[in-house]
């Protein structure tokens, strides 16, 4: 925003400001997250502290302070933002996603060669995890989570760990596991997704869908071909006891093979052409082949019979493909309508809007502190920014949480 939109929005922002941070005993540093907002919110190429700090007229040190050595818990500002996201957009889905932050030198919290997404290769930065709020006109981040790679344990890293102020409990936990754990996180403050969705980063791991399934939480996650399931009429067989050592338990005595062969084996005129949502010039559509399937592959988890649950097999096969491009597996109801089920299921889309304004319009990747509280804290604020730029847009009087 320029000077004079800022100045015209003031207001709002004051009242927004004072409900996000109410939490804050201090009167300081109410005041000083306030003035963090207005710099990311303050028009400008660069967003870390001492641009930010020229650009309000102030010392950055106030700035410095205030992200990285003041006591404020980040977590009571995280929950009032994430229950204003929720009034704000009305989400259909939650998004479950990654991204990087490039990176110079092994200073920063959590920076390794990694894969990275964003880069589209593997690279020096830092990833972070994050769980997003998505309808089809707006979104905006929950919760977010450093990843902190296995090189940041073990006694070789403590000097790392000392200088970046990584708490003691705070060790190497994978991705899909930080993505549960912000999950829990906002179901203790009374918020859970009718859906959720993600990538085949997630999708394809048993670990992560046993934990939604354990959660109780519906899915519709983007899934690998390679995945394998049984056909929807399998049914598991108890072997004949032969009268040593346990009963047998009953298993499929067939093999699972992959969701492709699934797929090809019903034939691409099994399936139907759909039309999931409007876009900005044109009808999204596509075809789809729909199957039901017994998910296998590593742990399935039978029922008492030996009975794995049926899930859907959604796999994309525009014309002139020679097989699908795309596939994901739910567990959402038997009889939801194609259409729906095939709109949540690419609801993902909406939060590369989010990644887009919160790098290169409110300096989301442009934290440059040496502190893992520092960054939280920042991503934090970065994404009440957010929420007051998606506020203005779609409810300019988001209610506060009672």
């Amino acid at each position: 925003m320029r000077a004079g939109e800022l100045a015209a929005v003031r207001g709002r922002l004051e009242e927004f400001a004072s409900e996000v941070f109410a939490s804050l005993v201090r009167r300081d540093q109410r005041e000083k997250g306030a003035l963090y907002l207005r710099g990311l919110l303050l028009e400008g190429r660069r967003k870390s502290m001492q641009p930010m700090a020229e650009r309000l007229g102030v010392d950055h040190q106030q700035l410095q302070q205030f992200l990285t050595s003041s006591t404020w818990p980040v977590g009571d500002v995280r929950a009032r933002l994430a229950w204003r996201a929720v009034a704000a957009v009305r989400p259909e889905v939650w998004v479950v996603d990654d991204t990087g932050f490039p990176k110079d030198g092994r200073s920063s919290p959590g920076v390794a060669r990694q894969y990275s997404g964003t880069l589209g290769k593997v690279g020096n930065c830092q990833i972070g995890v994050s769980v997003h709020a998505a309808s089809d006109t707006a979104s905006c981040p929950l919760a977010w989570r450093l990843f902190l790679p296995e090189s940041w344990d073990g006694p070789e890293a403590a000097g790392r760990r000392e200088r970046c102020r990584i708490p003691a409990d705070e060790h190497h936990r994978p991705k899909w596991q930080l993505a549960l754990d912000m999950l829990d996180e906002l179901d203790a403050i009374g918020l859970r997704p009718a859906v959720l969705v993600a990538d085949t980063g997630y999708g394809a791991n048993a670990d992560f869908r046993h934990g939604l399934e354990d959660r109780r939480l519906a899915y519709a996650l983007q899934a690998k071909a390679e995945m394998t399931a049984y056909p929807e009429d399998a049914e598991p067989v108890t072997p004949a006891y032969g009268g040593l050592g346990p009963h047998p338990k009953p298993c499929y005595r067939t093999r699972p093979v992959s969701l492709r062969d699934h797929v090809m084996a019903a034939r691409r005129s099994s399936g139907r052409a759909v039309t999931w949502r409007k876009g900005s010039k044109a009808a999204m559509s596509s075809h789809f082949v729909l199957l039901r399937v017994r998910l296998a592959g590593r742990r399935p988890k039978p029922a008492a019979d030996g009975t794995i649950p049926l899930s859907w097999l959604i796999a994309q096969w525009p014309e002139g493909h020679d097989e699908p491009v795309k596939y994901w597996i739910s567990n959402l109801p038997a009889d939801i309508p194609a259409k729906d089920l095939i709109r949540l299921a690419k609801s993902r889309w909406r939060i590369e809007h989010d990644y887009r304004e919160l790098k290169t319009v409110l300096g989301l990747d442009h934290f440059e502190g040496r502190s893992f509280t520092g960054w939280h804290r920042h991503v934090t604020l970065v994404t009440a920014a957010h929420l007051f730029l998606t506020e203005q847009r779609t409810c300019p009087k988001a209610p506060a949480r009672a």
